[in-house]
């Protein structure tokens, strides 16, 4: 993979005074602003290498509104997700630039002893994160301040008297020092896995700080620069899009809706359904198993009924139901699936979504919120985002709820009808209605490709509310029971 070796000859704005370079990126940044691009900067590098004076100086002139400076800690606590949950929950808004020291990559740079299954894991993280970010429109940018032994034990010593010891200097530094050559070798071999086409390192020597800073500036000025064609680029080759799935896939039409159960058989399994799932979901606790359970389905199609009962007897305080609607505008300026990471149980919790990420693909797809290209990608998106739940430990489980058209009409109107479920109707509902056709079209194709052994969807038959509700707890005890065996 590419790594720019970067010097001051290499730039275009070699000429320019630092002055004018801070002015020129400030230039830039009201662009990127202006276009509502996020803009992620890792400044990662050696101790000592000058990072803080680096990012006083390309921040002066910036507009305070529009960056913030995040300092990640030595021993970050992710609860039971890796360090790219963190990086997703601190990412750019649109418009904004985020300035990281001591970035995600800290887990990889630091760690001498990781085998090379443990960093191929991350790195395959890392570049899933980055690329991302860069189909949705961001620039990422990411600069390696690199130092000799020599100067970094200088300023080691230069500080060693100093009132900034205690602020500066930390264990990390000194272990650095005792072992540069590999130190220096493990930075070579990450930089060179995760120099991405896409996200390329731009290492700097910093051993002249007001030089390296000068460059810095520089090189950030050009590579936002070419980001903005780029961003301009993507906006256009979204628009033409031409997609490749052409299947037709009849999921929904061939489902049997017609299933039913009477009360009294109902009645009998209710009651033992759901003291089971509470029993499970204790057991699941008790082995820090998070777990992530998607409610999608058609309108009026009794998903939230099909929650409630779920859960009745569990303990409150054991879940988090997440009743997901239009995104805020705080959510809208954040890639679409930032806001479900902010959503994740932690160990041994769960998380329930009525409606989810899947709303990409059916309704920003078919009203049009979604370009073709960024709803098409987004099924391996949300593949990668599932994997990645399920690699940390979290059970996924998603039941899409079906019913007929005739059904729907009913229930539309008896919410109509009756005061307590007039709020579950709205002018929404009857104009989705509308578009009958493209949305059972949109789901077809959403449990085609989206459907995993990892992150399963369980299609349920909904014409009969107690034939889905008992089918959903049935449903997910025999998955997590298997889910349990798995993990012991």
């Amino acid at each position: 993979m590419k790594v720019n070796e970067i010097r001051q000859d290499d730039f275009k704005f070699v000429d320019f005074s630092k002055d004018e370079l801070r002015t020129n990126l400030a230039r830039i940044s009201r662009i990127c602003e202006n276009f509502k691009i996020p803009v992620l900067i890792l400044i990662d590098g050696w101790e000592s290498s000058g990072r803080g004076y680096i990012v006083s100086q390309l921040s002066k002139d910036l507009n305070p509104k529009y960056f913030d400076v995040d300092v990640a800690g030595d021993n970050p606590d992710y609860g039971n997700y890796s360090f790219i949950r963190d990086a997703w929950v601190n990412s750019p808004a649109k418009s904004h630039i985020k300035i990281q020291t001591k970035s995600y990559y800290y887990d990889l740079f630091e760690n001498l002893d990781a085998d090379k299954d443990e960093i191929k894991a991350k790195v395959e993280e890392i570049e899933n994160f980055e690329k991302m970010l860069t189909d949705d429109q961001a620039i990422v940018i990411k600069i390696f301040l690199d130092i000799d032994e020599k100067t970094q034990k200088e300023r080691l010593e230069d500080l060693k008297d100093s009132y900034k010891q205690s602020f500066y200097v930390k264990d990390l530094d000194k272990r650095q020092v005792k072992n540069h050559k590999d130190f220096k070798k493990n930075f070579k071999s990450i930089i060179g896995q995760t120099s991405f086409d896409f996200a390329r390192w731009n290492v700097i020597e910093a051993s002249d700080t007001k030089n390296a800073s000068k460059e810095v500036l520089g090189i950030l000025s050009e590579i936002l620069t070419l980001g903005i064609e780029r961003v301009g680029n993507q906006q256009k080759d979204e628009t033409a899009f031409e997609r490749s799935y052409d299947k037709k896939s009849h999921t929904i039409e061939n489902l049997d809706l017609v299933k039913a159960m009477d009360d009294e058989e109902y009645q009998e399994k209710k009651d033992k359904l759901q003291e089971e799932v509470a029993e499970t979901m204790y057991k699941l606790y008790d082995k820090g198993i998070a777990s992530a359970l998607v409610f999608e389905g058609v309108d009026a199609a009794g998903k939230d009924g099909a929650i409630k009962r779920l859960i009745k007897d569990v303990d409150p305080r054991l879940y988090t139901v997440h009743a997901i609607s239009a995104p805020t505008e705080l959510e809208l300026s954040h890639h679409y699936l930032w806001r479900f990471y902010n959503r994740l149980a932690k160990k041994g919790y769960v998380s329930i979504f009525s409606r989810s990420w899947y709303g990409r693909v059916m309704v920003e797809r078919i009203e049009g919120f979604a370009s073709i290209g960024e709803w098409d990608r987004a099924f391996e998106e949300i593949k990668k985002f599932e994997k990645f739940l399920v690699k940390n430990k979290t059970m996924v489980l998603k039941f899409f709820v079906v019913i007929d058209k005739d059904v729907q009409l009913e229930r539309f109107k008896d919410r109509e009808i009756e005061p307590d479920k007039r709020y579950k109707i709205t002018d929404e509902d009857w104009r989705n209605r509308e578009k009958w056709d493209p949305y059972i079209e949109a789901m077809n194709e959403m449990l085609d490709r989206t459907t995993t052994d990892y992150a399963p969807w369980i299609v349920v038959e909904g014409n009969d509310k107690k034939y889905a509700r008992i089918k959903v707890m049935e449903e997910y005890l025999d998955y997590a029971k298997k889910f349990l065996k798995e993990i012991d």
